[in-house]
């Protein structure tokens, strides 16, 4: 059984939306800070947000602040990532990951880590 697991990628045209999903079936939902990662062709691995363990802190980076929002349903155990007004220069796999740090401003951007790790899903924004 895998520990992470995120889906909901796909293509989409610019300024469209796209909701991805993160469930962590190997992990306690309740302990875990959960964290999105993206990486680009041919560029470094960049962590876009993070939400706590329990659900009251999140951060984003700028690029993505107010266009992404993190959410979290409780009764599913799962992590919703809404995506609006994509550009071009969202295009990425996007990666799902959980450790047991505090959801800071300062654990993203690039060269971001954490511990475990979905496999990823393919976010494509192209007409």
């Amino acid at each position: 059984q895998l520990q992470v697991v995120e889906s909901g990628g796909g293509l989409v045209q610019p300024g469209g939306s796209l909701r991805l999903s993160c469930a962590t079936p190997g992990l306690n939902f309740e302990y875990y800070t959960i964290m999105w990662f993206r990486q680009a062709p041919g560029k470094e691995r960049e962590g876009i947000l993070c939400i706590s363990s329990g659900g009251s802190r999140t951060n984003y980076i700028d690029s993505v602040k107010g266009r992404f929002t993190i959410s979290r349903d409780t009764l599913k155990n799962t992590y919703y990532l809404q995506m609006d007004n994509l550009t071009p220069e969202d295009t990425a796999v996007y990666y799902c990951a959980a450790d047991l740090l505090a959801c800071e401003p300062s654990r993203l951007g690039l060269g971001a880590e954490s511990d475990y790790w979905g496999q990823g899903t393919q976010v494509t924004v192209s007409s």
